[in-house]
């Protein structure tokens, strides 16, 4: 048990330290960032932990086929709610649409697109999918271990708060809210399919609008 508990926060540590001192020293294309470093450094590791230390399949992460079919609506359906929520506060910040400059080609939305899923991807294989899932397995509880898995979520999330988009207290706090909320929605789902991509899904369709608009 207390192997398990070292593995769960030691790859948050891991992570926390590695991607904040690089929030915080570098600044590379963004297409980069989420293509190539943030594979290598949290999946890396996941995957590492898994294969190498537990022994076990990478389906235990809920890669799996598996309800795959739930898994899309059910993450659809959330992300589209979580979307809305985003276009809301875009108005309510800019008193109407502000939209950010993609591109008139088809390249220039299927690349937002597929940055936008390797970033789900590996957030949600490392949260849901590792730090949720075994969590849950330690405490025998899923609701706690959802809630402290959120609260890690928002975590990860400070450095690229306050280094990058350089939010006051107040945006941080209301940022820090809707990431929370979005963590326990997500596991909720994950948590009723098995299946990591009703997660993936839900945070697809979540940072849509981000990209979007401004």
């Amino acid at each position: 048990m207390r192997e398990k508990v070292r593995r769960v926060f030691g790859l948050f540590a891991f992570i926390f330290i590695v991607w904040g001192c690089y929030r915080l020293i570098f600044r590379l294309p963004e297409n980069f960032e989420e293509l190539v470093l943030k594979p290598i450094f949290w999946l890396g590791p996941t995957f590492w932990l898994v294969i190498k230390k537990e022994k076990r399949e990478l389906s235990s992460l809920g890669l799996t086929a598996k309800n795959f079919f739930k898994s899309a609506y059910l993450g659809i359906f959330l992300g589209v709610i979580f979307a809305l929520f985003s276009l809301l506060s875009n108005y309510l910040k800019y008193k109407g649409w502000e939209f950010n400059e993609i591109g008139p080609s088809p390249f220039s939305f299927l690349l937002p697109f597929f940055v936008s899923f390797v970033t789900a991807f590996c957030e949600e294989v490392v949260f849901r999918g590792y730090i949720f899932n075994r969590l849950g397995e330690i405490l025998k509880n899923e609701w706690t271990a959802n809630w402290l898995a959120g609260v890690l979520f928002v975590l990860i999330h400070l450095p690229i708060s306050v280094f990058v988009f350089h939010y006051s207290l107040f945006q941080l706090l209301i940022y820090s809210l809707l990431i929370f909320l979005f963590s326990l929605g997500s596991a909720i789902i994950f948590s009723q399919t098995g299946n990591i991509f009703s997660s993936i899904f839900a945070h697809v369709f979540w940072s849509w609008p981000i990209i979007l608009f401004k």
